[in-house]
């Protein structure tokens, strides 16, 4: 392998804010951000979204309506422009 071409990894800190949530995981991902997590300093880096918030794991999915685009439309305007 070439040298001085691979980013750093190293451990990082993100910060889920939605759930308030911390995971550190290994990453190369560049941030002038640091936290004292656990004792030691971390890279931090704050999302959105992660499997601490999503829905789909956290088992707090909205039930889609069975009734799919077209039925919704038909249910809508099914009486328009129809020929007696």
């Amino acid at each position: 392998m070439k040298p001085n071409i691979h980013p750093k990894y190293e451990k990082v800190v993100f910060h889920d804010t939605a759930a308030d949530a911390y995971f550190l995981v290994g990453s190369t991902i560049k941030t002038e951000r640091t936290i004292d997590y656990e004792g030691k300093i971390y890279p931090y880096v704050t999302i959105d979204i992660s499997s601490a918030s999503h829905p789909f794991y956290t088992g707090e999915q909205r039930a889609m309506n069975k009734d799919g685009r077209i039925a919704k439309f038909k249910n809508r305007f099914g009486s328009i422009g129809s020929k007696k």
